[in-house]
């Protein structure tokens, strides 16, 4: 399906350009840009494919930015460890939300968050300490392929907590929101 001229304006700011710049990377005046993205003109069919043919590649460039973000090494626990090893691993690792698996597949999280609201709800600590990672957990973090672009990564950032990646269905790695700002 062929975006429409709304999403030039959108991909444009996700970039980070102004309309000048994707102007000049698209052989384009600025004010073709700005009627465009103000919907006061059409404009013919090879500029706006030229328009997208740019900030496909542009954005192809901020994939790269994404896979230097990526944690290989994907911090985790099964379903059924008690919650006292989850605490154990989130301490040691200095992280504040695991994703939780059965077996090789994600099936939720479980955050500083869940537990502290448990212990706030007045559980007995030496039983929740022994309630396995599934009676707590929260959704799951959701999952992307490795060649996602940034802007996929950063928009579903600003909802979950992490993002996991995967290869052909395998969890490769994880990006959290703590990884974007090391970026910067």
């Amino acid at each position: 399906m062929f975006p429409t001229l709304e999403d030039i304006a959108k991909r444009r700011r996700q970039l980070g350009l102004k309309q000048s710049e994707l102007a000049k990377a698209a052989g384009v005046s600025q004010s073709l840009i700005a009627k465009l993205e103000a919907g006061t003109i059409d404009s013919s069919y090879n500029k706006v494919r030229t328009i997208f043919d740019v900030l496909e590649r542009l954005e192809f460039k901020t994939k790269v930015q994404a896979e230097k973000v990526l944690h290989n090494e994907v911090i985790s626990v099964q379903k059924s460890e008690p919650i006292s090893a989850v605490v154990k691993i989130m301490k040691e690792y200095g992280i504040s939300q695991i994703p939780v698996f059965d077996g090789k597949h994600s099936v939720g999280s479980i955050s500083e968050k869940a537990i502290f609201h448990q212990i706030l709800a007045g559980r007995d600590l030496e039983e929740l300490s022994r309630q396995p990672a599934e009676r707590f957990m929260e959704e799951a973090f959701p999952q992307i392929n490795e060649d996602a672009p940034l802007s996929l990564i950063t928009s579903l950032l600003q909802t979950y907590s992490a993002v996991l990646v995967s290869r052909k269905g395998d969890i490769i790695g994880i990006i959290t929101k703590a990884d974007l700002l090391r970026m910067l």
